[in-house]
């Protein structure tokens, strides 16, 4: 039977491979494992129509088992953290599948801390949903209540007030694409905070235009409104708000691993980078590893997935890390990817350098990547397969030692992702093709 939990919780499309009867038992494994009798879980959703079907499910799963469950509505997935850390809950559980497309959806644990649960605590839960029935349920006098907590959203938004309340960018005009998706509404009313004229586009969800054409995924809609308005920047969220893609007033796109390395060197500038260290995963560029070493600071890398980041942060010492995808992890501020915290910090670099985004991202020059994701049926069987190891290990033979080939099975979808990187573009892009086209003959 293959894992339910992925690097991100548990996904599939909805009501059909994932479906309510998935999230009923998730809340009475929940309940049973992190939080007892009495105990509290807080639950939010991003704005997919499916949303409310898994919430209802996951409520009723833990209230069958005496726990109390606390409703807040429509969040980021770095508020619902928040609250969580913040409040009298034993864990929180998010609905919402991020940046993938409108018919996913997923569900994301949190322990107590707002922080995503350990793979040994996953396991646990994956074996009480299989045997959900075996849990029992509580009687009448003891079952839990459903409750409105939506008004506890107000502490999440007042704490990044205060942030954007530190960063002047009075003077900036930006247009945040908020995805549709879960920081429509409180994302322009923080960045509106830094005293920036912000203009908002993809911020009328309706439970099934999330992610389509908009967001950190699709940052081209952004990029032509940024340019056709004469706006500084522009910053895509992703649909649950803890992914940010940046685009300079040129309608350059400015990923993750730039962003990083914008807020690596003003922090290694001002001695404000803990150990000097920059925590990233397997996929984040060579080009930024190069800068930040260059500067003087030092580059930890992790498995994909931000909660691998975190630990890595929390093994380093470290106070940023983050991943391409635009994950990025202030811990100074949150413990978890935040997309309207890092536009808070990259307007903040803004400020204090007086410069542009482009001139920033200049300083961090990028070696040419190339990713491929290739549908594979067998996507854990890449290791054992001889004729695609040794067209791997031919691949970085041409690449020489600048460059490097990555595969791995994606833990969110049946895909098998090919990542090459190298100084050559022409090369890179020829490898990832023939590489992709192998995989998929072999593994499908």
């Amino acid at each position: 039977m293959p894992r339910l939990f992925g690097t991100d919780g548990i996904r599939g499309v909805a009501n059909v491979d994932l479906k309510p009867t998935i999230a009923y038992a998730l809340g009475r494994a929940v309940a049973k494992r992190l939080v007892g009798p009495g105990g509290a879980i807080v639950v939010g959703q991003d704005t997919r129509r499916s949303g409310d079907m898994f919430v209802s499910a996951i409520a009723a799963g833990a209230t069958s088992l005496g726990a109390d469950v606390h409703l807040v509505g429509v969040v980021p997935t770095p508020a619902l953290a928040f609250i969580t850390g913040h409040g009298p809950f034993a864990a929180g559980i998010m609905v919402s599948a991020s940046h993938n497309p409108a018919a996913d959806n997923g569900l994301k644990v949190l322990d107590a801390d707002g922080l995503k649960l350990d793979d040994a605590i996953e396991d646990e839960l994956e074996g009480l949903i299989w045997r959900t029935e075996e849990l029992g349920g509580a009687g009448n006098d003891q079952l839990g209540r459903t409750i409105d907590a939506s008004g506890r959203v107000e502490a999440y938004e007042a704490h990044r007030v205060g942030l954007a309340g530190e960063v002047d960018a009075s003077g900036v005009k930006l247009v945040l694409d908020a995805a549709n998706g879960s920081g429509f509404a409180v994302g322009p009313r923080i960045l509106a905070a830094t005293g920036a004229q912000v203009e908002v586009i993809h911020a009328a969800p309706d439970g099934i235009n999330i992610n389509v054409a908009a967001g950190a995924t699709a940052p081209a809609s952004l990029a032509a409104e940024v340019v056709a308005r004469g706006a500084d920047v522009g910053f895509a969220l992703d649909g649950d708000a803890d992914r940010l893609i940046a685009v300079d007033a040129s309608g350059e796109v400015v990923d993750g691993d730039q962003v990083l390395g914008i807020l690596a060197l003003d922090m290694l500038g001002r001695d404000k980078l803990p150990g000097g260290a920059l925590v990233v995963s397997v996929l984040s560029n060579g080009g930024l590893q190069a800068v930040v070493e260059e500067a003087g600071g030092q580059v930890v890398r992790t498995p994909v997935g931000d909660k691998y980041i975190l630990e890595g942060m929390q093994v380093s010492g470290a106070g940023l890390g983050g991943e391409k995808s635009g994950h990025v992890i202030v811990l100074e501020h949150t413990t978890s990817g935040d997309g309207i915290v890092t536009a808070l910090e990259v307007l903040g670099v803004m400020g204090r350098r007086g410069a542009g985004l482009a001139e920033l991202a200049a300083a961090i020059p990028m070696l040419p990547q190339q990713q491929r994701a290739v549908k594979a049926r067998h996507k854990d069987q890449w290791e054992g397969d001889r004729v695609l190891q040794r067209a791997i290990a031919s691949a970085s033979g041409r690449l020489g030692p600048t460059g490097r080939v990555l595969v791995r099975p994606s833990g969110t979808e049946p895909a098998l992702r090919v990542m090459v990187e190298g100084s050559d573009e022409a090369l890179v892009i020829e490898l990832a093709d023939t590489l992709a086209a192998l995989a998929g003959e072999r593994l499908d």
